[in-house]
């Protein structure tokens, strides 16, 4: 699993959202920050109260990283079969961002788009979303308890930089004790580092 990716930059209810007519038929994408399949279904009621009379609410949902299938969901909601679910979920998992939740509501104009038509404006709608979504890094992050002798503290800080690492709390006793919080893909690296800098001569604890 990757322990470092874009997600949307939306916080709690927040939502991204825009609107296009397409050969007289109103769709509104509506796209949130989904990392659990459960909030992903919330968002998508919400959605369906909020455009009720709206001929059609499409959904597709991708809780993970980027590309990731183990939590994805989708439905057409009426239209032909694969018209609208799949292809939104297509441009979900293709996208560089994970944990993403969005529902396309369409009001019917009175032309037809055809099976073809409806997956270009599902899928294209997806895509409109997304162009114009802010984004942050989601790290996945993990804290060490450290123990070390007085003469390795000087050195021991001028690492923290290189790994991406920030102390969170300090206790002097007989050694000089430190919980770290830092990026997990760094965790490997650091010890090492660190276990060279010493000799040795430190205790490395991950805290659950």
């Amino acid at each position: 699993m990757s322990e470092r990716y874009l997600i949307p930059a939306l916080a709690g209810s927040e939502i991204h959202r825009v609107e296009e007519t397409i050969k007289r038929s109103r769709f509104i994408t509506t796209i949130a920050h989904s990392p659990d399949p459960e909030g992903a279904r919330a968002f998508i009621a919400r959605l369906k109260e909020e455009f009720g009379d709206a001929n059609h609410n499409c959904w597709a949902f991708q809780c993970g990283p980027p590309g990731d299938t183990s939590q994805v969901g989708m439905s057409d909601d009426g239209e032909p079969h694969n018209t609208a679910g799949k292809p939104m979920l297509n441009m979900l998992l293709h996208a560089k961002v994970g944990e993403l939740a969005c529902v396309v509501s369409r009001y019917f104009g009175g032309i037809k788009l055809g099976s073809g038509g409806l997956v270009r404006a599902y899928s294209g709608m997806v895509r409109l979303g997304l162009e114009e979504l802010a984004t942050r890094e989601k790290v996945a992050l993990i804290d060490l308890q450290l123990i070390m002798a007085y003469a390795h503290i000087s050195p021991f800080k001028r690492l923290l930089a290189e790994f991406e690492a920030e102390i969170i709390a300090e206790e002097f006793a007989a050694d000089a004790g430190f919980t770290l919080r830092l990026p997990q893909e760094q965790l490997t690296k650091l010890e090492e580092r660190l276990t060279d800098l010493t000799r040795g001569e430190i205790l490395i604890e991950p805290i659950a």
